[in-house]
């Protein structure tokens, strides 16, 4: 015969494991609608390149590697914003392998690269997926700025770092105004709305 000791324990048990189940699923479902933003009625979506949908296993593969493998879409999207998928370097990541330009010339180390930086640009940013996207952009230093200033992405907080980077460099002329935006607010290092563009990509992958 089983104690009364026993039977409480056994519930007692049962009832962690329902709750540990709870939580799980509840944490699944929010990192699930975290990967599929809200398409808004009406919105005419860019199109994804057959390049960039091709290399959805290998994106697949090493996010999976880094723990990230519910931000697929997410990188896809950087892909199609940095390159449409073309070249050797689709995930233009030569800069955070070897510090210049031109350096990967190979597709997939291209995307094992850009996969791991993204990876550690969102643990960076301490999970803030939109600053973690315009850091690819920015580079790291702009999650220093935003935690130091206001600590939270934001678009003018990328206007504010693109205008400081660009005034402080020493040759504007290797920098292109992307946007007439960026023109108009001396913002013209990196993109300023690289933000919008991506979950633009991205929005399209959720309704495929």
């Amino acid at each position: 015969m089983i104690s009364r000791q026993m039977r409480a324990a056994i519930k007692q048990t049962m009832f962690i494991s329902v709750l540990l189940l709870v939580i799980f699923v509840l944490m699944s479902v929010i990192g699930h609608q975290q990967e599929k933003p809200e398409v808004k009625p009406n919105e005419t979506l860019p199109a994804i390149s057959d390049q960039v949908l091709g290399y959805r296993p290998l994106v697949e593969k090493y996010a999976a590697k880094h723990d990230i493998a519910a931000h697929v879409n997410v990188l896809l999207a950087i892909m199609m914003q940095e390159s449409a998928g073309r070249g050797k370097d689709p995930m233009q990541a030569s800069e955070s392998y070897c510090g210049k330009i031109g350096c990967i010339q190979d597709v997939e180390l291209s995307i094992r690269q850009g996969v791991r930086h993204f990876a550690s640009t969102l643990k960076a940013a301490d999970g803030d997926m939109e600053l973690a996207i315009q850091s690819y952009n920015f580079g790291k230093g702009f999650i220093s700025y935003v935690q130091k200033h206001s600590g939270q992405f934001s678009e003018q907080a990328a206007i504010d770092f693109s205008k400081q980077m660009y005034e402080r460099a020493e040759d504007q002329t290797i920098y292109t105004c992307l946007r007439k935006e960026a023109k108009q607010y001396d913002a013209c290092y990196g993109d300023i709305y690289y933000v919008r563009s991506v979950q633009a990509y991205q929005r399209s992958l959720v309704q495929r």
